[in-house]
């Protein structure tokens, strides 16, 4: 009797342990495990579809469309469906390697074995077509339209614009505050760049049922809880899509670039560098041996000439000597220097000019260009004055534009300290500080920095911030916003000294450049050649405003190699105000000069 009890309560206890090992386990999936099986539920039949909103649109500042969208495909895998013996397959459907795809769905695991992740984008509609013709063996594979950019006129714009390219390992690390995720385009140059957070708009949610092979059947409760994408902003921008087009041909075969710019507001009319790319290389699948040739070429087309090319100035830079010696009081309307075909620098040492000038005055030493002359101005003041009177133009800092800070370099406004630093303490002479003033030396300065201080001198002293952007439309609201800029501000100057300079300048057009003169538009302008010491020979330079009276436009130029301004950069921008003043080319003077830079032309294939 008293063994039966005791087996019962043996069994009992046995009995009550399992059952309380049950109740605990439950208890533990419910309240416990219950949201990481509710997610692996969820994972097995609902998928969210991140989807993308198509970017702003660019247009130019007369309603051109020029950067659009249009569909694209884009193919997607869920690792935890997918069987790796598919992969050559799916390799040879998408006409890539197969360690191409083996590397996509590692990253893939990599990300999340359980959400979708890029195989391929860009896809065309016939390798689509081939994917989902084996989809029945192919699981976790599916796909989405998204979008691309196209461009829509001739004109390249391509430093401007800059381009679109699927987000980079490092930069996700950095952005995934900001909802990106890997596969997910982004600006990389550019006003793409620049703009990105305005332009990419926000990203929208469909929530989709899956089978058991991971492919879409049906929409999670009816697209209830899908959330639509929102538009990218559309940025209306400064240039004149027809003025950049004319800048491009006229650069065909050169280095170099061009800036135009409104000296009222400091719009950027036209902005090209030479050589360029074409912006739809990055619209489909970039091949990587042509990503490589732009990596390496020696001409540089991913290098904007505009902005980060700093050379010396050459006798560009003369007016701004004449006008440091005029307002420092050093010389005066009456003053004279005498050019016996150059100027001693000591030790028997002996700057040559272009010529025995003779007897000249401020006025005809600009229209002469006479190196003598200006040697003789950097003698007489100390290269502090120089730095301290040139600085407010901008020369010396990185000037503002609208595009990544790493596109644009500050160039090289030298003082005394930078030339105790470059050559040690009272090491330098008289002869470094004299090179000056003739544009050479120590100086350097990008074409940007060149037509601000033209267009300063041209508008009596108003300083202006060049920009690309004119505004931003809100297409679900209409609002119209315009980017903040620094607002115009005006250098106080001697107006008597400046008028004098430019009495000089315009001289130069009328008197030693004629076939530069625009047909009923005033204009005032310095051509230049500077030594390139990367190449061994001299670039040409022209820096112009027109009309004189009342400019309109500013423009500054630079022909690497290309030998004297005014028969190479001279025309192109003589060429550009002209159309962009009077919206033609005069027809004479369109043969007249396109022979003369033809014959001063260095093709680009030949350095």
């Amino acid at each position: 009797m008293d063994e039966g009890r005791s087996r019962v309560r043996i069994f009992s206890a046995i009995v009550l342990i399992i059952l309380g090992t049950l109740t605990l386990r439950l208890g533990k999936m419910q309240l416990v495990d219950s949201q990481s099986h509710t997610g692996q539920s969820e994972n097995n039949s609902m998928r969210e579809h991140r989807v993308q909103a198509p970017r702003g649109r660019f247009f130019d500042r007369n309603g051109v469309l020029l950067v659009e969208n249009v569909p694209a495909y884009t193919l997607y895998v869920t690792p935890n469906y997918f069987d790796d013996a598919t992969i050559p397959l799916l390799a040879e459907l998408l006409s890539v390697s197969d360690s191409t795809v083996a590397r996509q769905i590692q990253l893939a695991r990599k990300h999340s074995v359980f959400k979708r992740s890029i195989v391929q984008s860009n896809l065309t509609l016939a390798e689509l077509g081939r994917v989902l013709e084996q989809r029945h063996v192919l699981s976790g594979i599916d796909y989405d339209i998204t979008q691309k950019r196209t461009y829509t006129t001739p004109a390249h714009m391509t430093h401007a614009l800059g381009y679109v390219r699927e987000i980079t390992s490092s930069r996700l690390d950095a952005r995934t505050d900001d909802q990106y995720r890997r596969g997910d385009p982004i600006g990389q140059s550019g006003l793409e760049l620049e703009y990105e957070p305005y332009v990419r708009g926000q990203i929208g949610a469909d929530y989709k049922m899956v089978n058991i092979r991971g492919q879409v059947v049906d929409d999670y409760l009816r697209g209830k809880m899908n959330k639509a994408p929102v538009n990218g902003l559309d940025l209306t921008l400064t240039i004149d899509a027809g003025l950049q087009a004319l800048a491009e041909s006229l650069f065909v075969n050169k280095r170099g670039g061009v800036v135009a710019i409104d000296p009222n507001t400091g719009e950027v009319l036209a902005m090209h560098s030479a050589p360029d790319y074409d912006l739809n290389l990055f619209a489909s699948r970039l091949d990587p041996k042509k990503w490589n040739e732009l990596l390496h070429s020696p001409d540089e087309p991913l290098f904007n000439r505009v902005t980060q090319s700093v050379l010396a100035p050459g006798s560009t830079f003369k007016p701004m000597i004449a006008l440091m010696a005029l307002s420092e009081g050093t010389i005066d309307e009456n003053y004279t220097y005498y050019c016996n075909g150059g100027h001693p620098i000591g030790h028997g040492d002996f700057f040559k000019c272009l010529a025995k000038h003779g007897s000249l005055t401020v006025v005809e030493a600009i229209k002469e260009s006479c190196n003598s002359f200006f040697f003789e101005m950097m003698r007489l003041h100390n290269v502090n004055t120089l730095h301290d009177f040139a600085a407010p133009f901008g020369f010396g800092e990185a000037p503002f534009l609208d595009i990544a800070r790493s596109e644009i370099r500050a160039g090289l406004l030298p003082d005394s300290a930078y030339f105790n630093k470059a050559y040690g303490e009272r090491k330098w002479t008289q002869g470094y500080i004299m090179n000056l003033g003739v544009g050479q030396g120590a100086l350097e300065v990008s074409p940007l920095q060149l037509v601000r201080y033209i267009s300063a001198f041209a508008n009596d002293g108003l300083m202006v911030t060049p920009h690309l952007v004119r505004n931003m439309v809100d297409l679900q609201t209409g609002e119209v916003t315009t980017p903040e800029i620094e607002p115009p501000h005006r250098i106080k100057l001697n107006q008597t000294y400046l008028d004098m300079v430019k009495l000089g300048m315009r001289r130069v057009i009328t008197d030693e450049s004629p076939w530069l003169e625009i047909p009923g538009v005033t204009s005032i302008g310095k051509t230049g050649s500077a030594q390139n010491p990367r190449s061994g020979t001299s670039d040409a330079l022209f820096i112009m405003a027109a009309p004189a009276e009342n400019p309109r436009i500013a423009i500054a130029v630079i022909v690497e190699n290309a030998g004297f301004g005014s028969g190479s950069a001279g025309p192109i921008g003589s060429f550009m105000a002209e159309r962009y003043l009077t919206g033609r080319i005069d027809p004479k003077r369109d043969i007249y000069m396109k022979s003369m830079m033809s014959k001063n032309s260095v093709r680009i294939t030949n350095n």
